[in-house]
């Protein structure tokens, strides 16, 4: 219950194992009221209450990424979507728990000890089109010609010119995406490569074992610094592993 009323609902926020207690002291929902476990056999739903008439916005994400991401920090967690709201307890068990609970116990198993992080490479945009301009007979022509010209003139070279250097670029991405992508393949557990276009090279999430990543973020600090004035190569996490769940 909330203070000023009956809840109007369960909010579920995430799967863990049932013991030891996984709830952070300090978590608290959307009015202020302690989180809670709902318990099934070796499982526990993480949840909390909320109040009729109750909307999702950016501080209540911003709150649920928070407290899963607290749970991961104490053992491993399958995050629930986002706003999964159910009508109480006895419907967590039964709509979550039981149904799911061979997969949601095997999942916490294989998450054991792992994280998930984010790897983002980007372009340095005056090195690569430099890059590109200086290997492209056809991209340095179209260039020399185009830019002292008036902008109503010379609009199909223009047009021409940012195709041939977007192909360029997307042919280059390709290639140090897969550099990358060898400096952290044997650190990791699983990946998701993302699709990516523009400066970007590269987007992957990757399931980490948690005593390897330290030796991810030298060997990336390590390519970074080697490629410094052509690309940036940025680590975001650890997080709780949202992309290695499934359909929950």
């Amino acid at each position: 219950m909330t203070s000023g009323g009956e809840e109007a609902a369960v909010l579920v926020y995430g799967v863990v194992g049932a013991h030891p207690p996984a709830v952070p002291e300090d978590a608290v929902g959307p009015d202020g009221a302690a989180l809670r476990q709902v318990m099934f056999h070796d499982l526990a739903a993480v949840v909390g209450g909320v109040m009729p008439g109750w909307r999702p916005g950016r501080e209540d994400l911003m709150r649920y990424s928070s407290i899963v991401d607290g749970l991961a920090q104490h053992g491993p967690v399958v995050p629930v979507q986002f706003g999964s709201l159910l009508a109480d307890e006895q419907e967590v068990v039964d709509r979550v728990l039981a149904p799911e609970a061979e997969r949601l116990s095997a999942l916490l198993e294989e998450l054991a000890g792992k994280v998930q992080v984010q790897i983002r490479a980007r372009y340095v945009e005056d090195a690569v089109l430099a890059e590109v301009v200086a290997a492209d007979p056809e991209v340095r022509d179209l260039r020399e010609r185009t830019k002292d010209l008036p902008d109503e003139v010379g609009h199909a070279d223009r047009i021409r010119l940012g195709e041939l250097a977007a192909h360029a670029v997307a042919d280059r991405a390709a290639e140090d995406a897969d550099t990358v992508l060898d400096v952290v393949r044997p650190h990791v557990a699983a990946e998701i490569v993302r699709p990516v276009g523009g400066l970007d090279i590269l987007d992957v999430v990757a399931l980490v074992e948690a005593e390897e990543l330290r030796v991810l973020e030298d060997a990336l600090e390590a390519l970074a610094e080697a490629a410094h004035d052509r690309m940036r190569i940025r680590l975001v996490g650890p997080t709780a592993p949202y992309d290695f769940v499934g359909g929950d």
